[in-house]
């Protein structure tokens, strides 16, 4: 395969700009970007040394010809533009959610295996140096055998953000979407496990938004959230994504157990935490707990009978990741890297792919039917 990788960026927000640099930090060179509006693409573009800038994206793809595509888009942008993609020849870096449904997301894997490309998924909070520490303890034995993981947080966010794309199920919000993919592919990374099956509800806390012009970044929404004094005259729109869920799952680790992993995911999007947020391992000899929805951290571990003890991070660890602050950046990088070095040859190493993004929608999708336990597809 030839070192000289071209990119094609579609989106020009937060996700965009950080494909964008994720491509360049592993040689890549980018090649043009795509937005839906033009003078911030032509802005973001120009600031990022982009040179091609449009609102056309099958015209981008039929003009530059790139060999990989970073979509950070809004999910419900994303199948057909992935499936464009994928009809060239493309290789495909993909944010979660890799479509709003299970059918269209297995359409995408099936599509990516025909035309035999690579694809990334990135729910890549599982790169995070503490949840790869927790890795390692597992699989040193820090716990014994594995019994139960919890994923709990809370982030009292505010009822008046701007309606976006994060207030529809069509249009890839969600917090299932949004946050608890991230949560699942920490515990499975960590214990190297695969999901058995998943039962749940999910729950809307936010009924309708007000329409507020202006919001580019959606990290940024909350700056634009009309205070009490001005809601007068304002559009409000319907809201149906869900903004908490509560999620039970059973996962099978690779080592050998007795019986199945039981994992809890509970996740209020408006409500107030008390305690932080953590992640946390139990096992027969053993707890490890991560501070942070998203193994932040610190990390302890506690032994049976003794007092939990704080771990402090190996450079073991961090001499393996790249010299970025930024979490989100980071874990893209990283991501980014696995894919580019199996494009180039160097074989596949385990990073998540469009098979992740469409069985992560199965167990999305069954959370919102709430109908009972759904068991994975046997193609897992």
């Amino acid at each position: 395969m030839d070192d000289n990788l071209r990119g094609l960026v579609l989106g020009s927000g937060f996700a965009g700009q950080g494909h964008a640099e994720a491509m360049r930090s592993c040689g890549i060179e980018v090649v043009g970007m795509v937005s839906r509006t033009a003078d911030v693409v032509e802005r973001v573009a120009t600031d990022m040394r982009i040179p091609y800038a449009s609102t056309d994206w099958v015209a981008a793809l039929d003009a530059l010809k790139p060999d990989i595509v970073a979509i950070g888009t809004p999910g419900g942008a994303h199948f057909e533009q992935i499936m464009e993609a994928l009809e060239r020849g493309c290789h495909v870096f993909c944010d979660k959610p890799l479509t709003t449904s299970a059918e269209t997301s297995k359409q995408l894997y099936e599509k990516s295996a025909e035309q035999g490309v690579k694809t990334a998924y990135a729910a890549s909070f599982r790169y995070q140096p503490h949840a790869l520490l927790a890795k390692k303890l597992i699989a040193d034995g820090a716990i014994g055998e594995p019994f139960e993981t919890e994923c709990i947080s809370h982030y009292e966010l505010n009822p008046l953000i701007p309606w976006g794309w994060s207030h529809r199920i069509d249009l890839g919000g969600g917090r299932l979407s949004n946050n608890f993919t991230h949560k699942l592919s920490i515990v499975l990374h960590a214990l190297d496990a695969k999901l058995i099956d998943i039962n749940g509800e999910a729950r809307n806390d936010m009924h309708t938004a007000p329409v507020v012009e202006g919001v580019h970044d959606f990290r940024e929404r909350g700056d634009f959230a009309p205070s009490a004094d001005e809601l007068d005259g304002l559009e409000w729109r319907d809201v149906d994504s869900e903004w908490a869920y509560s999620v039970m799952a059973h996962v099978d680790p690779a080592m050998e157990t007795r019986q199945p992993v039981s994992s809890i995911f509970r996740h209020g999007g408006m409500q107030p935490r008390f305690e932080e947020d953590y992640v946390a391992f139990y096992g027969d000899e053993g707890s490890i707990h991560i501070g942070g929805a998203y193994a932040q951290g610190p990390l302890h571990v506690k032994k049976r009978g003794s007092d939990w003890e704080r771990v402090e991070m190996p450079s073991s660890i961090t001499d393996g990741l790249p010299d970025i602050e930024d979490d989100t950046q980071r874990n893209w990088t990283v991501l980014m890297g696995e894919l580019v070095a199996d494009i180039r040859g160097d074989g596949y190493c385990g990073y998540q792919t469009f098979k992740d993004g469409w069985l992560f929608q199965e167990s999305v999708d069954a959370v919102r039917r709430g109908d009972g336990w759904f068991a994975m597809p046997l193609e897992f």
